[in-house]
């Protein structure tokens, strides 16, 4: 593992930067890569922040093991169980007691190996009244257009911490892409996640969820979705509201261009004085794809107060001549209102992080416009 800056070809730099990751000392504090199996590069240029293969921080640290399993269970399905191996690598990275790790660190995936099957755990922690900001980029090398990707990440956010991870995915039209994780978020703690897909894949499946067990704890889910023709989506987010007084909002945006989408929400409330939203919205651009909204809300205590909207349609055309009457050609139009869509304003969300999912809306704004 080295500390230098790593070099890459031109196809593969332009494939990383697709998901947000750069190596760039003066735009982020840490970064890890991991090719296949194996972590090839860690830096970490600021202090405050530990990074490092799963592997290395179990060596490091004997408590590292009592947060294996602790927030997804092992015995959850078939793919916990797949990863649940000696071969199993992943990274590592925490917050320190009281650090501001507002510069974001970056953590990249990468498969490389055609048919292979990626095998990751990872484990993020931010320590008592820490700040962690990430962008985790998960790609597939090019050509590389078969393969499985299998990821466990377990958050944990501790009292008066606050935790921002963002998400962006870039793979290839025949892989299956399949993460499973959950965060455990203490009194007053602040969990957001944002998540992004624009290019084609075989399948995403996945439902991450936060356990909200402290009170005043926050947990904030968004994605942007785009599935292209021969595409399967099946993503959403799950709060579960234990602590008083907890809140959560799960907003996604999504979008079929030939593609199949299922959009899940679920909140549970557990405890008095809670709150929770859930958001989906969906924009059909083609008559072969399919977006099918499933929003749960689950009430077990009688003083809670929990909602949702959902709507899917299509562009419509008074909007379009609107738009051109103002002076926009059809195309242009049309680009403005699915940037609209696609665009949410995330509380808290740093404006580095804000720019990285601006960056690829831009990308596939263009793509369904020429």
């Amino acid at each position: 593992m080295s500390e230098r800056v790593p070099e890459f070809e031109p196809e593969v730099k332009k494939k990383l930067e697709s998901v947000g990751i750069e190596f760039n000392p003066e735009r982020r504090s840490a970064s890890f890569l991991q090719v296949d199996q194996k972590v090839q590069h860690v830096t970490k240029y600021l202090e405050g922040v530990e990074i490092m293969g799963i592997k290395q921080a179990m060596e490091k640290y004997d408590w590292v093991g009592e947060y294996f399993w602790k927030a997804v269970k092992r015995d959850q399905d078939e793919y916990t169980k797949m990863v649940d191996v000696e071969d199993v690598n992943g990274y590592f990275i925490r917050a320190l007691p009281g650090a501001k790790v507002n510069i974001p660190v970056e953590a990249c995936l990468y498969l490389k190996t055609h048919g292979a099957k990626q095998k990751v755990h990872n484990i993020i922690i931010a320590e008592e009244g820490s700040e962690l900001n990430i962008i985790s980029g998960c790609a597939s090398h090019p050509g590389v257009v078969s393969g499985m990707h299998i990821g466990i990440s377990e958050f944990f956010v501790k009292k008066d911490a606050k935790l921002t991870f963002t998400m962006i995915h870039n793979w290839a039209s025949d892989i299956e892409v399949r993460p499973r994780s959950a965060t455990i978020v203490e009194e007053n703690g602040v969990f957001i996640s944002n998540y992004v897909l624009m290019s084609p894949v075989k399948l995403v499946q996945m439902y991450p969820t936060a356990y909200l067990v402290g009170d005043n704890s926050v947990a904030v889910f968004s994605s942007v979705v785009v599935a292209k023709e021969n595409t399967v989506v099946d993503a959403g987010s799950r709060a579960v509201l234990k602590g008083e007084n907890s809140s959560a909002d799960i907003l996604s945006r999504t979008i079929s261009t030939g593609g199949k989408i299922i959009a899940r929400g679920h909140i549970i409330g557990e405890a008095p004085g809670v709150r929770g939203h859930l958001e989906c919205r969906g924009l059909m651009l083609s008559e072969k794809g399919a977006i099918h909204a499933i929003p749960e809300l689950e009430a077990r205590y009688p003083n809670v107060d929990l909602s949702h909207e959902a709507a899917i349609g299509k562009i419509a055309e008074e909007e379009i001549f609107y738009l051109m009457s103002r002076g926009l050609t059809r195309d242009e139009a049309t680009a403005a209102i699915i940037r609209g869509f696609m665009e949410i304003d995330v509380k808290g969300l740093p404006e580095v992080l804000k720019k990285e999912i601006d960056k690829a809306i831009s990308m596939v704004e263009k793509e369904l416009t020429t």
